[in-house]
């Protein structure tokens, strides 16, 4: 059975300043495009089965860049849903919440078609997106690769370590990165973590 490989997509402007974002469809930056494009080889290096990515354009673009053009969108791959802290950084909401702390607290209320998502409700979808992992995992031969965004692959994570949602906290990743997740003894284990070429 092949590994899990997780691409977090390249830099964005947003994610250079510290900005929530989650449904805001931000394009690469110029070095977003690299990073992208220098995680080829190291994917490349794997005998790949299947590749799923979040609907949004940074993570499509930086599956294109990468040379993973069999990627099939899913929309368990968005990012968690920042509510009313969309494109807010974490300073900005320590001034009316001193010590908040998105993996404990979750997110302020959104708009009606964003209302923002609890650390369990992000811990459901990554849930979710775990069992299509196992079912590909099975079906193929090779590595699945999910490229999608920070803080949701942190809880993805979590949950394939069989922690809960909150404790992706420890997993800190990096824009235009791989991380492997392999098994040992039948149990799963991180492999490599903030890879780059």
């Amino acid at each position: 059975m092949g590994d899990l490989l997780l691409v977090r997509h390249g830099e964005t402007e947003w994610a250079l300043n510290g900005r929530h974002t989650s449904w805001t469809d931000i394009p690469l930056t110029e070095n977003g495009r690299e990073q992208a494009r220098r995680v080829a080889p190291l994917v490349g290096s794997y005998h790949v089965g299947a590749v799923f990515t979040s609907p949004m354009r940074r993570a499509r673009d930086t599956a294109k860049l990468a040379g993973l053009d069999q990627a099939v969108v899913d929309p368990d791959l968005c990012e968690w849903d920042y509510g009313g802290y969309e494109g807010v950084t974490t300073l900005e909401i320590h001034r009316t919440r001193p010590g908040w702390f998105l993996f404990d607290d979750g997110v302020a209320p959104g708009p009606p078609e964003h209302p923002g998502e609890t650390p369990e409700q992000v811990g459901a979808r990554a849930d979710r997106m775990l069992s299509k992992v196992d079912a590909a995992l099975a079906n193929n031969e090779g590595s699945v690769v999910l490229v999608a965004h920070g803080h949701f692959l942190r809880v993805l994570t979590a949950r394939r370590l069989g922690l809960s949602a909150s404790e992706g906290a420890h997993f800190l990743l990096a824009t235009g990165t791989v991380s492997r997740i392999s098994t040992e003894h039948g149990r799963p284990v991180i492999a490599g973590w903030n890879l780059r070429p």
